[in-house]
Formats: C-alpha cells, structure tokens, sequence
C-alpha cells in the first residue's frame, strides 16, 4: 500500500483513518470511544511501566502505542463531524501557552509552587461553571491516588497540615477506632476505618512528597520477589507450597529478605 503521508505524525493519522474505512479492519471499524476506554488505561500503565524499567527503546515503543490510543479516538469523533487531532493538538497547545504566562507572557513565576498557584488561578478563570476545585479530579482514578490529588488540590489553597506530626497523631486515632470497630466485629465501621487510616496514609506521604500509588506499587513488587524467592525455595524440596508449615514458610520469607542485602 502506498500512503499519502510521510511525515510521522500525519502518516499515523493516516493509518488510523485507514483502519476505520470502509476496507480498512473489522475490528477497528467496530470500535467506539466507550470500547477503546479500557485499551486507553492498559496502554497508559505499559507507557508507566517503560519509565520504570529506564529502557528508552521500551519507553518510545509504548509512547506510541499511547499516541495511537489519542488518534484512534480523534478519528472516532471526526468521523462524526465533532472534532479531528488538528483540533485536539490545537486546543492542547493553547492550553498550555495560556496556562505558562511566565513563559509565553509577561508574568512571573521564579518556583514550582508559583507556578502550581498560577496554574490552579488559570484553569479556575478557564473553567468558571465550576462550583468546587475538586470538580477537575477524574472520578476514575484509582482510589488511593484519587486521595492523594483531592489532598494536593485542598493544599494549595492552604487547608493543610501545618506539621507531619499532626497527621501522624490523626493516623494513631484512625488505628484506635479501627480497633475497636474489631473488637465489636463492626463489619461496616471496619471499612468505614480502613478507608480513613489510607486517606491518612496518603495524606502523610503528600506532606512528605512522596507519591503513595508509587510508594504501594514498590512494595507490591518487593512482596512478589520475595514470594517467588519463597516458592522456588518450597519448589526445591519437591513439596506442594500449600502442604508447608507456616514456620518454614515464614523462615524461607526470612532468607528471602536476607537475600536482597
């Protein structure tokens, strides 16, 4: 096939148009925005996961998978006379030159944190229909990194902790009434104080600066290294790991730790 279109950008808006025309495939031409939604998600994680794994031919490779996602959905909606990706790359572009003054005006903004202030002023004068600073954090977002982004909005208009020690204080009494919803074996209240004990959780990593999805996903890692370091170790006495006792299990997690210095 020949295309019209050489330069990269063009040539993958071509593709796409291609894939969703009349001869183009069945299963692309099937698809709507609501169907691509979860393929959106999966492939923004392989781009997340490429940055982990610091390999740049890994990290271009999955960025394009993710480009591909944004032209797929622009082409949906310009073949429903909505809009096309000349319109969303336009609208991106002013976006961010009006929400950059220090840059691309004369405003001035010498830190991060006045650029944050600058930006969060913007995108209120940008958006006025909206009743609440909180109204621009996506519903779907996982809930532990939800918390964290309703905590960052809440911060910077300065409802905020002023020490760490404060907050580490509300988690001890979050800790004390999930004890004793257990001791009442209060199935609702023990959810109730689950969800709060994270909240503060994530409340205390923000102080900190640390990204608490981040922080959990490093340590979900850390577990299945060492339960993989556990199962090999069962795998090498010719036993089923659910006929171990519990202390061996528990003294193969132990070399596993061992193993890591």
């Amino acid at each position: 096939m020949t295309f019209k279109e050489t330069r990269p950008l063009y040539l993958l808006q071509e593709v796409a148009r291609i894939l969703r025309a009349e001869n183009g495939c069945p299963w692309d031409r099937e698809q709507t925005h609501a169907s691509l939604k979860p393929y959106l998600i999966e492939e923004a994680y392989e781009v997340y996961d490429a940055i982990e794994s610091e390999d740049p031919e890994h990290l271009r490779e999955e960025l394009g998978d993710l480009m591909y996602q944004v032209y797929a959905h622009a082409q949906i909606a310009s073949e429903a006379g909505r809009f096309d990706i000349d319109d969303v790359a336009r609208l991106a572009a002013d976006k961010l030159i009006g929400r950059h003054p220090h840059v691309f005006g004369d405003a001035t903004a010498d830190t991060s944190d006045a650029v944050i202030r600058n930006w969060e002023l913007i995108k209120k004068a940008e958006k006025p229909h909206r009743e609440s600073i909180l109204d621009g954090v996506p519903r779907p977002l996982p809930a532990l990194l939800k918390a964290y982004r309703v905590q960052q909005k809440v911060s910077r208009v300065g409802f905020d902790w002023e020490r760490i020690e404060g907050i580490v204080e509300k988690l001890d009494e979050e800790l004390a009434e999930f004890k004793e919803a257990v001791a009442l074996g209060a199935q609702e209240k023990m959810l109730e104080e689950i969800g709060d004990i994270l909240f503060t959780i994530a409340n205390i990593a923000r102080f900190i600066k640390i990204n608490p999805e981040e922080a959990l996903a490093k340590t979900v890692d850390k577990f299945i290294t060492r339960f993989r370091f556990v199962e090999a170790d069962v795998a090498r006495s010719g036993r089923a790991l659910e006929n171990v006792p519990l202390a061996e299990l528990d003294a193969a997690w132990e070399r596993a730790k061992t193993a890591e210095r």
